[in-house]
Parts: structure tokens; C-alpha cells; sequence
């Protein structure tokens, strides 16, 4: 699982994901939402 921070509002598995928030997702959706700048990757605290 990798967080990042959604740059827009989608759906995922049933939940909406809304923009500025960060979310948990699965690391193989996480890769490909960040490359395709729907997501960035959040800070680790």
C-alpha cells in the first residue's frame, strides 16, 4: 500500500477520493496514478 495525495476526485472500489486528500491505495494503482498525474506521492511523516 503507498499513500498519495489526489490532484482530482475520482472513484475507487465503491469510495470517492476527493482532491487535496490523501488516500491509501494499492501500490500498482498508486505507480500509475502518479505517473499520469492524477495523484502525487505523500509525504512520509
Amino acid at each position: 500500500m503507498k499513500k498519495v495525495k489526489m490532484n482530482v476526485q475520482t472513484m475507487y472500489h465503491g469510495e470517492l477520493l476527493r482532491a487535496g486528500k490523501v488516500y491509501e491505495v494499492e501500490e500498482t494503482t498508486a505507480d500509475r496514478w502518479i505517473a499520469s498525474k492524477l495523484a502525487e506521492k505523500a509525504e512520509e511523516k
